[in-house]
């Protein structure tokens, strides 16, 4: 995808909003603005079955029922709300410890560490083979029946791994945990139809899958709702679990892109996404530099993502310097700016200069064949670039 003068590779950050979305959301911004919890008059009622036919639309996606559906403003929202939410509201005093995967978002790292500062609760981080993955075996050992919740997210937003949530959850579900994952990644990276028998609570993100940013939500198992306590109190909203009024527009746009992954094109889409970044990597390798896929291969992994390293090279100054023509990231959006190497790439074994040097190039369904093209001919003459003046300021 080009936006003007830019080619777009970091759709795992965000993705544009597919325009059959808009179009369904704009009349709730204008013609159909109600408040949909205004119960005494037509206005709030349209406005309230948007809200409904919304809820429906993302508990069809996932194999749920709509009154498992908590809207939320996000991804992050969702996961603190499931983790914290838990741990606040638990009935046995015994489970006071919390498992995550070494690999797990911030916002369920930091929501963790926040139980555990303020509330005393053990958290363990599982480890992860070079390929990202949570072994059974590994998480079999730590489980006994002092654990709360077991959290590990479908597929890793920076080297693309997918779980096997099956085994996964199965094995927490055995030791009378419950298992949370974030499913943020996962609409675009995998079939997600029924994953919501693998979890008791899992978290999704509309601006993740074609939707607009602001919006996400819970899916919380009808069972474990009453063990959930609020993170934002008000007028009792959504089963009393996140008051608030809730955007109209955002919702519907949340659904209407559920919809769109659930549909029959996703699952070409995804195909020819998979052919178009295996492309985009054996380019990259045939360049006349060394470079190294971090993660796992390319058939288990998110089919637009490709992590590379570039060996001897810094990662922030390929990007700099392919700016404005080239977007891509070293790793989550939600951790730009902080300068310490991923958490992720540490947790599958690189260095730190290795981690340093590795680029998170994430095509989307929009990502054309001449994009592909484009973006390694820049890399390219990037890196002779870089080189380049290398080698000047060694023999200076």
């Amino acid at each position: 995808m080009r936006i003007l003068e830019t080619l777009y590779f970091d759709h795992q950050a965000t993705t544009p909003v597919d325009p059959r979305i808009l179009e369904k959301m704009m009349p709730y911004f204008t013609e159909k603005f109600g408040n949909p919890h205004s119960a005494d008059h037509v206005v709030g009622w349209e406005s309230s079955r948007a809200v409904a036919d919304a809820t429906a639309q993302v508990a069809a996606l996932i194999g749920a029922d709509a009154d498992e559906i908590v809207f939320t403003s996000g991804a992050t929202e969702a996961n603190n709300l499931a983790l914290l939410g838990l741990a606040n509201g638990r009935t046995k005093a015994h489970r006071q410890r919390i498992l995550l995967s070494a690999i797990e978002h911030k916002s369920v790292l930091a929501a963790a560490e926040a139980l555990s500062e303020q509330f005393g609760y053990r958290v363990e981080k599982l480890i992860v083979d070079a390929a990202g993955r949570v072994s059974l075996r590994t998480l079999e050992d730590a489980l006994d029946e002092t654990v709360l919740v077991v959290s590990v997210m479908a597929v890793n937003n920076e080297i693309g791994t997918i779980q096997d949530l099956r085994a996964l959850s199965a094995a927490a579900r055995n030791a009378g945990a419950l298992f949370h994952t974030d499913a943020a990644q996962a609409p675009l990276g995998m079939d997600i139809a029924g994953i919501s028998q693998h979890a008791d609570l899992l978290s999704l993100s509309a601006h993740k899958m074609l939707g607009p940013p602001g919006v996400g939500a819970l899916f919380v198992r009808r069972e474990v709702q009453r063990f959930l306590k609020p993170l934002i109190h008000g007028g009792g909203q959504q089963n009393g679990l996140r008051s608030g009024t809730l955007p109209v527009p955002l919702c519907v746009g949340m659904g209407a892109a559920a919809e769109l992954m659930g549909s029959d094109e996703m699952g070409n889409a995804q195909t020819e996404l998979r052919a178009r970044r295996d492309d985009f990597l054996e380019r990259v390798r045939g360049l006349p530099w060394t470079t190294r896929l971090n993660g796992p291969t390319t058939e288990s992994r998110h089919p637009g993502n490709a992590n590379i390293c570039f060996p001897g090279f810094s990662a922030h100054d390929i990007l700099s310097a392919l700016q404005p023509t080239l977007a891509a990231s070293t790793g989550s959006a939600c951790t730009s700016g902080v300068p310490a190497p991923s958490h992720v790439l540490k947790a599958i074994g690189l260095t730190g200069d290795d981690a340093d040097a590795s680029i998170r190039f994430s095509l989307g369904f929009d990502t054309r064949d001449e994009d592909v093209e484009d973006a390694v001919d820049l890399i390219a003459r990037t890196l002779d670039r870089l080189s380049t003046a290398a080698a000047v300021a060694r023999s200076a």
